[in-house]
């Protein structure tokens, strides 16, 4: 393993512990059952059968450790592995398979398997409109699925569709849409991007209608092989694709309809705290974990 990896965090628990606090609670403890902040005691070592961790909240009585109400919670998989399981994912441009996560941290594969889709769903934060101020946002869409063949077929209709948006400079938002519709479009565009953003698509008739409302709304016609006009373009959605594709294919090869909205997450997620905004592996990582709080997903969720 690389240096980054010599980082005490990935190999002892109480430095596990204590530095995923640091991260979900930086101004001290918080009783995750009534959010108090003070009358907080940490009761661990006072006997030898509380569980290391352990806090106590006098305003409620009740007891609490740092995963308790985070996606790690009742489980039984090492801190350290967790941290390790993440920084690999977020490390990496294009994903990190389960059978690797597996081999590296000597888990079972279907324990890989739930902790990378754990870990997808502390990635999913929410976000604010795109756009905002008069920002420019690209909109594209595309499709994610086996490729036609004797058993499917042509077209798109065993493929999901996927509608994305960026703003230039900014943030990323993917959603697994039902179908491009101008009637689908219309909902997520609105959901998503601040009224006085100034939209560029392709030539899609559907978005004609679906942007109506907006600054402004440019498109690029593709199909005669005009790409660029100016700054009007729609090439910073098509890169998030190609990489996301390239990851889809290359990494986790086939993905389930019912699962696509984490792996969205994850990729929308990186692009979010990449290298070009001034986020390094181990920011990346603290930011990952900073989406643990008020989330569960159990396996049979995620299966």
């Amino acid at each position: 393993m690389d240096a980054a990896y010599n980082d005490p965090i990935f190999t002892d628990e109480n430095a596990a512990r204590e530095a995923l606090e640091t991260v979900r609670w930086p101004n001290g403890p918080v009783c995750v059952h009534c959010g108090a902040t003070e009358h907080i005691a940490k009761v661990e070592g006072v006997k030898q059968s509380h569980r290391p961790g352990l806090y106590y909240c006098n305003d409620c009585k009740g007891q609490f450790t740092v995963t308790v109400g985070t996606v790690f919670e009742h489980s039984k998989i090492p801190l350290t592995k967790w941290w390790l399981a993440t920084h690999m994912m977020c490390s990496s441009k294009k994903g990190v398979s389960s059978h690797q996560i597996h081999r590296t941290l000597g888990v079972t594969y279907k324990t890989a398997w739930f902790m990378t889709h754990r870990i997808r769903h502390a990635m999913a934060t929410p976000g604010g409109l795109l756009g905002r101020g008069g920002g420019i946002v690209e909109a594209d869409e595309t499709y994610i699925g086996r490729k036609p063949g004797r058993k499917t077929k042509p077209g798109y209709q065993h493929k999901e569709p996927v509608v994305a948006l960026v703003e230039r400079g900014g943030q990323v938002r993917s959603i697994h849409a039902t179908q491009v519709t101008s009637g689908n479009l219309k909902e997520i565009l609105r959901a998503h991007v601040a009224p006085e953003a100034h939209l560029m698509t392709d030539s899609l008739n559907a978005y004609r209608k679906a942007t109506t409302g907006f600054a402004s709304h440019q498109t690029v016609n593709h199909g005669t092989g005009e790409y660029v006009r100016g700054a009007v373009h729609t090439n910073t959605i098509e890169n998030v694709f190609s990489v996301f594709k390239r990851g889809m294919t290359g990494i986790y090869q086939h993905c389930g309809s019912g699962h696509l909205h984490r792996y969205l997450s994850e990729f929308d997620f990186r692009y979010n705290n990449r290298s070009a905004l001034g986020v390094d592996d181990a920011e990346r990582t603290a930011n990952a974990m900073k989406g643990i709080s008020g989330k569960r997903l159990t396996y049979r969720q995620a299966d």
